[in-house]
This record gives structure tokens, sequence and C-alpha cells, in this order.
């Protein structure tokens, strides 16, 4: 009997953005705003971000051809494809693997009225959704023209369908968000929102940080066989230690227009 889920299922966060960088330099400056003029969408790699990519892309290429991926799925973020892009120009899918497949549902976290703004820039300019956000807890706090984790998470439940319906049986690596990463734990693992929010807290998924699931099988209650995803590793950086490659754990940023 087939079993409805990838046989290995690899996560992946992009390689340190452009992005990751001005976050840094605004919250050591204490600057209000992150000094970004592009989308979110439209934010590159930064050189690391490149390295970090092609170590994670050897690391792959050196496991056995049934140990690469043979599917990926892509969030549509520049980012995102680009780290993609350079796991596979170094060698790190299998021979056979398809094209990229872009999937919205991958994208980061909207933070609509938020975009751009630091922790000092939320507490200055928007006081009243600084205390919403406190009084709600990041997993409920939708900003006006943002989502919450949980609207994240209600998009990646119609994502997992496709991935059982469409990638039974192969070998599948998703590149996508921090954020993204963490609810698909969620929901792979079935957790609730006081496990997730302490996984969250125990320290950010490092830029190609990989978290891997391995499909098992196993016994309904009725008797018949069924599958789930089992934990193999999380937030994996082995491949750009070995490489010799920077480790980076910055969260992501979001863009602010900078007015000259």
């Amino acid at each position: 009997m087939p079993l409805n889920w990838p046989n290995q299922l690899w996560l992946v966060r992009h390689g340190q953005s452009a992005g990751n960088v001005a976050r840094d330099e605004a919250h050591a400056a204490k600057a209000p705003r992150i000094a970004l003029a592009a989308r979110d969408a439209d934010i590159p790699l930064s050189v690391l971000g490149e390295e970090q990519s092609r170590a994670l892309g050897r690391w792959f290429a050196v496991q056995p051809e049934d140990g690469r991926p043979d599917v990926v799925l892509v969030s549509p973020y520049l980012r995102a494809r680009q780290t993609s892009a350079l796991i596979r120009e170094m060698g790190g899918l299998a021979a056979a693997a398809l094209p990229d497949s872009v999937d919205e549902r991958l994208r980061e976290k909207e933070f609509g009225i938020l975009d751009g703004l630091t922790r000092l820039g939320i507490a200055a300019e928007q006081p009243e959704q600084a205390e919403f956000r406190r009084l709600l807890g990041k997993f409920y706090h939708r900003p006006p023209g943002g989502e919450s984790w949980a609207d994240v998470i209600l998009r990646l439940r119609s994502a997992l369908d496709t991935l059982s319906l469409h990638y039974a049986g192969r070998r599948v690596m998703v590149v996508t968000h921090q954020v993204v990463v963490l609810c698909l734990r969620y929901l792979l693992e079935n957790l609730d929102e006081e496990r997730i929010l302490a996984i969250d807290r125990e320290g950010d998924i490092a830029n190609c940080g990989l978290t891997e699931y391995r499909c098992e099988e196993m016994l309904e209650p009725q008797g018949s066989a069924g599958a789930r995803m089992v934990l193999a590793r999380y937030n994996f950086t082995v491949p750009l230690q070995q490489a010799g490659t920077q480790v980076t754990r910055q969260r992501d940023a979001k863009p602010a227009v900078v007015r000259g």
C-alpha cells in the first residue's frame, strides 16, 4: 500500500539576504526603520548567502543518489529562488530532479503595516500594534495588511495537501523562510501554540539551516497501514561548518522605502 507522504522531506531556510544584513545594521544603530528600498519579494541574497547556498549544495552533492532531492518546491521570493538555484548548480539534486516548482503559499509571513520597522520603530510609530501583539501573542496577532502565524498555517495546510497528493514517495526539498519552517513543524508534528513558540524562543533558524523529515509506516487504530513524517534533523548546519562558511541566524527584515 503506498504511503501518502514523500519518503524524505527537507525544509531549507534561504541563505543570508541583504535584508538580514540591513536589519542587523538598523538594530545596531537603534534606528526605527530598516534601510531597504526593494519589495520584500525582491530582496536578493548577500554574498555570504550565496556562499552558504553553495556550501549546502556541495554537501547534498556528495550524498548518495537516493539521498538527494528529486523535487524542489520554492517560495517565489528572490532570495529563496536564488538559494535553490545555487544548490542545483552545485550538483545538490538527484540526476532526474524535476524543475523547481514555485509555490506562493511558501512565501514569507506578511507584516503589513509593520513592514520596515524595527522593534523600536514599532513602539514609536505603531504603539497600538505593539500592545495588541503583547495581548494576543505572536501566534494570533495580525497587523493590518499582514498575517498572523495562524494565517500562515492556514495556507500551509493546503500546501501539505499538494505535497501528499503529487509527491508521495518522492524526495522533496522545500526552500522557504524561517516562520514557514516553524509553521510546517507545527503541522507535521501536530504541535500546539505553546510548543512551537517554545521552539521559536530556543533560537532563530540558521540561514541554509536544514530540517529533515523521513516517512515512517504506522498502524492506524483500525489496523490499516498509514504513515507519518518523523523529524530526523532540525536546524542542521554541519554542511556550512564543514565548508568553513559562516553560520548566520538573523531574522528576516521587512523593507521600508528610504526617503532622501
